[in-house]
């Protein structure tokens, strides 16, 4: 697949551009000798307000923490224990933080320090409305929110469901509707090949396909990028997840190179990095959530007339078109939808406990009704169905 043609100029797509997120990886935020790249940090705070000053509200997802703990306490090599994480976290963060509060305010701009859990974004839907009104209260009164993972107190919980800063940063653009999330790392963005060490053909722009297909496979050959390394957690491979996740809810992603790329160029529309372009709508705030915060607690499984229904037609999909159920789900989870094949076509919010779904499977609208003894209703509307 060649890269995209563009239907509108880069600077156009920037223009539309209201809200970002803005993720730093920890091989750009650590120094060499010191705890901490001050240079670095200091043209990413300035280049955050100059935004912040023309309208744009920014949020900014820092890694870094363990790798500032690291340079203050000595160790040269990423601890594996999850205690020693834990603690390098601890002394990393308040570093951190101390750092980015001192620069805004130099600037005049507050800052606010969020820690985030796996379980704050993807386990509860109350804790992900109140955590989203957080964020816009805090754009509100001019903040820019500091977010890091909680690994102080939640490394394995957040390596299990998260992976790692690129992943959260996403979960993050998702939950406030960032039109934009820039992945500032130590990379110019994504290769189609790489060779002797060095990147070849890079995408300036891509809507996905054969562009990404292959990364996992290019990156276990050092080909997409730079793997995992002394102080991260990250490569290639989540950073063109997140892309994925925020192409899939209709967002931009840049993947730029934290030293050599300027934040200010690349919201301006300035061809640097990869720009991963969305192919779809943007999502509402609901199915957001429906598609990517939520744990499902069961399936459910339908027909071929039901997948077209569904798929094609825009439809809800009603009793008559499951022919299987599994899981502990009561009426009001989400379910995964899936064809006979058990492929995910979607997720949705099941109007009924999978006890009930057992009873009426292909049943008709007349007979489910002389079941339950009340009106049928769909298993799972249209307006609470995502295609995945």
């Amino acid at each position: 697949m060649t890269t995209r043609k563009r239907a509108a100029p880069r600077a156009d797509r920037m223009a539309r551009v209201q809200r970002i997120v803005v993720k730093i990886g920890s091989s750009s935020v650590a120094g060499v000798d010191t705890p901490l790249d001050m240079e670095t940090i200091r043209r990413l705070v300035k280049e955050i307000c100059h935004l912040r000053a023309a309208g744009v509200e920014v949020a900014l997802v820092s890694s870094g923490a363990v790798a500032a703990g690291m340079g203050r306490l000595g160790l040269t090599e990423r601890p594996r224990v999850t205690a020693e994480l834990q603690a390098a976290a601890a002394v990393g963060q308040n570093l951190l933080v101390h750092t980015y509060e001192n620069l805004f305010g130099r600037q005049g701009v507050p800052v606010g320090q969020v820690l985030l859990t796996a379980g704050d974004i993807l386990d509860d839907r109350q804790r992900y409305v109140n955590l989203r009104n957080t964020f816009r209260q805090l754009f509100r009164y001019g903040v820019v929110p500091v977010i890091n993972e909680n690994d102080s107190v939640g490394v394995d919980e957040l390596k299990r469901q998260l992976g790692d800063n690129d992943m959260l940063a996403a979960y993050v653009a998702n939950l406030v509707q960032a039109q934009l999330l820039v992945i500032l790392s130590d990379v110019e963005g994504l290769y189609r090949r790489y060779r002797d060490g060095h990147g070849e053909d890079l995408i300036h722009e891509t809507t996905g396909g054969e562009d990404i297909s292959g990364v996992e496979g290019r990156s276990a050959g050092r080909i997409a990028g730079r793997l995992t390394g002394r102080l991260g957690r990250g490569g290639m491979v989540t950073k063109v997840r997140a892309a994925e996740l925020l192409m899939a809810c209709g967002e931009m992603t840049v993947i730029a190179h934290a030293r050599k790329h300027r934040l200010g160029d690349i919201v301006r529309g300035v061809n640097v990095g990869t720009l991963f372009l969305p192919h779809v709508r943007r999502m509402g705030s609901r199915k957001r959530w429906i598609a990517f915060a939520s744990p499902t607690q069961g399936a459910v499984v339908v027909d071929d007339g039901a997948v077209a229904a569904i798929a094609k037609q825009g439809r809800s999909l009603l009793p008559a078109g499951v022919t299987a159920c599994a899981g502990s789900f009561i009426a009001g989870d989400v379910v995964r939808i899936e064809d006979s094949r058990n492929r995910e076509l979607g997720r949705g919010v099941c109007r009924y406990s999978v006890t009930e779904l057992q009873r009426i499977l292909g049943r008709s609208s007349p007979q489910v009704q002389g079941i339950l003894g009340r009106p049928a209703v769909e298993v799972v509307h249209r307006d609470d169905l995502v295609l995945t």
